[in-house]
């Protein structure tokens, strides 16, 4: 047991309503003179800074950046996954920010940035106080470097979808809350950089979190976030030198298993550099709720698309065709990437001891795909992040959900490296890409094409199988500015071949049989920056 995690059980909220968020108001559980008064009150304190609003049990809309829904529902506004309910009902409103009617009514902006800034209000409090407490200096370092860097990466997240936010570094009155202004992108990102980089020097190393503290911030976490921002901001130089820091102090690896990466039992894995703590039971998650396929129970909202399907190499390296003599119309996942059997569920699966059937055809099947049934709506299902061996409640999954892993590090310094002109060769393709693709579980053929061009197509496909369904993926379409050119398309689900009840578009039948799923129509330039929720505009003309 995790004593951060039972932290997260009993922290107060630092209950603080952009004008309500940005409101200082009372303490709810310690009064403001209680809650200073002892290092034990301050850790509840700051443990309310990383939990922020992030609830426990079912939610069915995103809650925060870094809440299993945050992360993994974000994946709807993306080419790999679709929300059931964009088919069912249209009250998707995650599809929508690529769909063509993002607007500044659509509430999954609004409660992004609602969540936002109630943690950036909560770390202004904290570091604000923090110093009031009777305890070691360095202890009270600690915890305001970590307040400092959840506040910094709220900051990350509405730079690179809002763009221009108000800035708020102190707490507000509620009059002045609703009177703040905008900062630009450049100010705003300057402010992450320097937060992060005094952060860095006072975090502990990865390898220095105890046991017991797991979950909360380390030296490697700030730098990924670092790194990410120059990545963000196209700084490739720097974004380099970032990323290269983390590779060198040597505390984390690629695991083995890629699939247990994401178990309870395997979260502390050190592959694993910064997670939202979940705890079975009391602190749980609903995500097996969510996504489990009906045959077991759950609701399946997550429908991975055939365009993610299609992205999973064959086992000899060479990209997916449906032309290639690799393929087996019969068994879709013969001679594929490893990780597609970790992530994907298809027809005539198994899963926890039960076949998935959702073929079309098969009428008798809770999972048939298009029958107006809590089934799939892609022909494909989830696997990734659950451990089948689990068989407690499916509203209190106890699975953390992964922010940052050093695969991701590992990508994006190759990727830093590529893009800022600087040498590529073996070594380099082989202390990264060919690292993540040959942990033992996975084992895929090395990469040794050196050709920038080239190079780029493969690595960004090794970034979208490698992180599918943790919330990266429309975040790297926005910044390689490919959205437009991905996101505004006619989507299919897996292939069907001989299948009568076969949904096609207009009428026409795909060449590969493929179920036809939906269309997007991403708008550009409209669709690549969030507008500013509008019950927001209305509070503050500042605003606007």
């Amino acid at each position: 047991m995790k004593t951060i995690k039972y932290l997260y059980i009993l922290t107060l909220g630092l209950i603080i309503s952009c004008s309500q968020e940005l409101e200082t108001l009372p303490l709810t559980s310690l009064s403001d003179k209680t809650v200073w008064n002892s290092e034990s009150n301050a850790m509840l304190a700051l443990t309310g800074c990383y939990r922020g609003n992030i609830p426990y049990n079912a939610t069915g809309f995103e809650t925060d950046w870094c809440s299993y829904s945050g992360l993994i529902f974000l994946e709807f506004a993306s080419d790999n996954a679709l929300d059931r309910r964009a088919t069912t009902t249209g009250n998707s409103t995650l599809h929508k920010l690529s769909d063509g009617t993002l607007n500044t009514s659509n509430s999954s902006i609004l409660n992004y940035w609602s969540n936002s800034y109630s943690k950036i209000a909560k770390c202004n409090i904290f570091i604000e106080n923090i110093d009031k407490v009777n305890a070691l200096q360095a202890v009270k370092d600690r915890m305001k470097s970590e307040a400092r860097f959840m506040r910094a990466i709220q900051y990350f997240y509405l730079s690179q979808y809002f763009q221009d936010v108000p800035l708020v570094i102190n707490s507000l009155s509620k009059e002045d809350a609703n009177q703040v202004k905008k900062a630009n992108k450049t100010e705003i990102t300057k402010f992450i950089v320097d937060e992060l980089t005094e952060c860095i020097a006072l975090l502990p190393r990865h390898k220095e979190i105890k046991s017991t503290e797991r979950g909360r911030a380390s030296k490697q976490a700030a730098l990924a976030f670092l790194g990410r921002t120059y990545i963000g901001i196209k700084d490739f130089p720097n974004a380099a030198t970032t990323f290269k820091q983390i590779i060198d102090l040597g505390d984390n690896i690629i695991d083995p298993n890629y699939q247990t990466i994401f178990f309870p039992s395997n979260q502390n894995s050190n592959e694993n550099i910064f997670a939202t703590q979940y705890l079975e039971n009391l602190a749980g998650n609903a995500l097996t709720q969510h996504a489990w396929p009906a045959v077991v129970g759950g609701w399946h909202l997550v429908c991975p698309l055939g365009s993610l399907f299609e992205s999973y190499e064959f086992t000899d390296g060479t990209p997916f065709t449906y032309s290639s003599p690799l393929y087996d119309p019969k068994d879709l996942g013969k001679n594929r990437d490893p990780r597609m059997g970790y992530t994907l569920l298809w027809d005539q699966s198994t899963f926890k001891g039960k076949k998935y059937v959702c073929h079309p055809d098969s009428v008798k099947s809770v999972d048939q795909l298009g029958a107006g049934k809590q089934a799939t709506y892609t022909g494909f299902g989830l696997r990734k992040f659950f451990d089948e061996s689990y068989s407690g409640s499916l509203f209190y999954y106890g699975a953390n959900a992964n922010v940052i892993r050093y695969a991701e590090v590992l990508l994006s310094y190759l990727e830093a490296v590529l893009e800022a002109g600087q040498p590529l060769d073996q070594p380099l393709l082989d202390a990264t890409i060919n690292k993540v693709r040959g942990r033992a579980s996975v084992n895929m053929p090395r990469v040794t094409e050196t050709d920038r061009a080239k190079l780029r197509d493969i690595l960004r496909r090794e970034r979208r199988v490698e992180l599918a369904l943790e919330g990266q993926r429309y975040w790297d379409l926005l910044r390689w500015g490919t959205a437009q050119d991905l996101l505004k398309a006619d989507f299919y689900g897996a292939p069907f071949p001989g299948a009568k009840n076969m949904r096609k578009k207009n009428g026409a039948t795909d060449p590969n049989s493929r179920w036809y799923v939906i269309t997007r129509n991403f708008r550009n330039p409209d669709d690549y920056k969030w507008p500013i929720p509008q019950s927001e505009q209305d509070i503050n003309p500042n605003l606007r």
